[in-house]
């Protein structure tokens, strides 16, 4: 098996992480809500800004190139799901997305027709269906998690699936406690009640190698810019249905999917970066084609985000006064683990970590049923370790975290 690039020479591809605050170089713990960006997907969208830049289908070589450049970049993406590029339609984010497909799937059902959604999710994912429930009369089934575990109560889900189930909306991966759900099992348990599925993968997208064959989702959304990529969102749908159904667009518009999910002008820079950030994955192993470069890569991610979240969490739980949210470091998750600190407000806990020059994100994340159930009202502090985060720097956070404690 070919070597993946080591954490230090990964780091040397992020000019953020040349930053200091107070004299000390900034550590990225807020990944959950938008990695650093490599020098290569930067260097990506300026090329095509500055010399490729143009509307596209015309006949001029600049359009002929942005065309060239967005098929390019397409086929990455699907490398990165294991599709193939008509499954992959591109958006403003993931939210956008959702909305757009949750107003299409509810034109073709009727009321009374259900949809059932977890307590784990991000209210992205939960938003976009509650709007069905008042404007199409759908009813909405809510499937609770254990706040003591994190995790999803599965005899709860299986009791929610029933004749009347038109999807399941479930999230790979909490944002707000790094819980990672068996979503293949609630694929099929989807698909054995003759309905269809649709994944969050916003936060499992970065950390597990989706592969949507595998997975059996009807469809699959991701935000590009959680996955060291910009701001932009991508959406797999399932053939035929991706390209039947009805969805709002303009009578001139391209009637083929993927395009015709495609509205409007389309961020061709920030597609452009998604592919390259994919492409800049891929690049940390040697050899093979791209997706099994990917999955070598992600291979050896998993396990070094393992060890990082061990010794994250053991030295946090150390702490007296500090107080640890989610799975178990052996339990399915990701390297993100959330706390508070007695006494302490979340805003004053991330305040006082920026004097160490260690960056974390506070409050409920939009997850805001998640917080609601922990009992936490003020929110959570979240360190997710990303593929530049190395162990000193996981140190340094747990002795201040150890400093400010009462």
């Amino acid at each position: 098996m070919s070597r993946v690039a080591s954490v230090e020479e990964i780091r040397e591809h992020f000019p953020a992480l040349k930053r200091k605050h107070a004299g000390v170089p900034v550590a990225y713990f807020d990944g959950p809500g938008g990695t650093q960006v490599p020098r290569g997907v930067v260097e990506s969208m300026n090329t095509y800004m500055y010399y490729h830049n143009a509307n596209t289908h015309w006949r001029y070589p600049t359009s002929v190139e942005t065309d060239e450049c967005i098929a390019d970049a397409r086929l990455s993406v699907a490398d990165f799901l294991g599709a193939t590029p008509a499954h992959v339609a591109f958006g403003a984010n993931m939210t956008t997305l959702t909305f757009h497909l949750a107003r299409a799937l509810g034109w073709t059902w009727s009321k009374g027709d259900e949809v059932v959604i977890t307590e784990l999710d991000h209210h992205a994912n939960v938003a976009p269906w509650r709007t069905l429930e008042r404007e199409r009369g759908i009813v909405i089934r809510n499937v609770p998690f254990d706040p003591r575990t994190g995790l999803l109560d599965w005899n709860a889900l299986e009791q929610a699936v029933g004749k009347r189930t038109k999807l399941v909306a479930i999230g790979g991966a909490s944002n707000a406690l790094g819980t990672v759900t068996d979503v293949r099992r609630a694929c099929e348990l989807a698909r054995s009640a003759g309905a269809l599925s649709f994944i969050d993968a916003v936060h499992f997208a970065p950390h597990v190698l989706v592969d949507v064959k595998a997975l059996g989702c009807d469809f699959l959304a991701y935000s590009a810019y959680k996955s060291y990529g910009p701001h932009i969102g991508i959406l797999y749908g399932r053939l035929p249905l991706f390209q039947t159904l009805e969805i709002p667009k303009l009578d001139p518009a391209p009637t083929d999917a993927p395009d015709r999910w495609e509205t409007g002008t389309q961020n061709h820079e920030g597609i452009v970066g998604a592919g390259a950030a994919v492409d800049f994955l891929a690049s940390l192993a040697e050899g093979a084609d791209r997706r099994t470069r990917l999955s070598r890569v992600f291979t050896e991610l998993h396990e070094r985000g393992r060890r990082l979240t061990s010794v994250l969490w053991n030295g946090l739980s150390s702490i007296d006064g500090v107080r640890l949210y989610g799975p178990l470091p052996d339990s399915p998750r990701t390297p993100t683990v959330v706390f508070t600190v007695d006494g302490l407000k979340t805003d004053e806990v991330a305040e006082r970590l920026v004097e160490h020059a260690l960056f974390l994100s506070n409050g409920d994340f939009y997850a805001a049923t998640v917080i609601e159930r922990l009992g936490v009202p003020d929110g959570v502090v979240r360190a997710g370790c990303a593929c530049y985060t190395s162990e000193e720097e996981v140190q340094r956070l747990v002795d201040a975290v150890r400093r400010l404690a009462p």
